[in-house]
């Protein structure tokens, strides 16, 4: 891949107004920006959803990696001063190297799943995780389990669906074939004993209703706070944080505009223009 200096020469120098971006494999990562945007309403957010290649968790790590890096240039090139990712898939396999490519001058936030609250609230001694294939192979969650739930004896019980994503993209939230595909992912946990449930996919908080409905006593966690406020105080430490703003929001897609746009207005609840986004064509060696 070409040099990526031109790009972080220009974040470096962007001022405490531009933009924040937010980065994920579709639209789930809306419901993470939700609690950004409550928090830090002064700032400006771009949102870019890579629709044209999601859903990410099947994909290997290096083509995770690759589309993170694209997806990160263009918000660079957008004007962004730092990236969020609320993506767990890309947190898993490409966090690391954003990072190592972007600099120490432009913050990069990932996702960790909410394993840690569901140990230390669990009263079965059993938890779940509900997330992609590509996050549950990932050294993040199991570093999280290992540092959190071995200590303390608690089970950590995995569970994956290909369909899941999909279905929260096309908008299907709490319909018959949703909740059916539900149950069969998660029932095994439930008969296991599980009393806590983390969800490891921010497109998975969109299914709140639909797991309320099947499930009335079960606890759902999720990172959309804490990265928040994880995001708030890296601004505030590198001098990035808006003040007297009025913040607003972009949306991009790789994908259709068209198409994107009816399941960004259900997802987030009202209308949000979408744009779609053109990369720079870049080199890979």
């Amino acid at each position: 891949m070409t040099s990526s200096e031109p790009r972080k020469q220009n974040a470096i120098q962007h001022p405490a107004q531009a933009a924040v971006g937010v980065f994920d494999s579709g639209l789930g990562g809306l419901s993470v920006l939700k609690e950004l945007v409550k928090l830090l309403p002064e700032e400006h957010f771009i949102y870019l959803a890579d629709t044209a290649n999601c859903p990410y968790g099947q994909k290997s790590d290096a083509e995770i990696q690759r589309l993170s890096l694209e997806a990160m240039h263009f918000l660079q090139e957008q004007g962004a001063k730092a990236l969020v990712v609320p993506c767990n898939t890309a947190s898993a396999a490409a966090l690391q190297v954003m990072r190592e490519d972007a600099g120490p001058d432009f913050p990069v936030v990932g996702l960790v799943p909410a394993v840690k609250p569901a140990v230390e609230s669990t009263t079965s001694n059993t938890v779940g995780v509900l997330a992609t294939e590509g996050t549950l192979r990932g050294r993040l969650l199991q570093d999280v389990i290992e540092q959190f739930a071995v200590p303390r004896g608690v089970r950590v019980l995995k569970a994956t669906h290909p369909q899941l994503v999909p279905l929260v993209e096309a908008a299907q939230l709490n319909t018959p074939v949703t909740r059916q595909v539900l149950r069969q992912t998660l029932d095994p946990l439930m008969d296991a004993g599980m009393d806590h449930l983390v969800l490891g996919c921010t497109h998975y908080l969109f299914l709140r209703d639909a797991l309320f409905s099947l499930y009335p006593h079960l606890n759902l966690l999720d990172s959309g706070f804490a990265v928040a406020k994880q995001t708030r105080r890296v601004l505030t430490e590198k001098h990035l944080l808006a003040a007297h703003a009025s913040g607003h929001i972009e949306i991009y897609t790789t994908g259709d505009p068209e198409e994107v746009a009816p399941v960004v207005q259900t997802l987030w609840g009202e209308h949000l223009t979408v744009k779609h986004a053109v990369y720079r064509k870049e080199e890979h060696a």
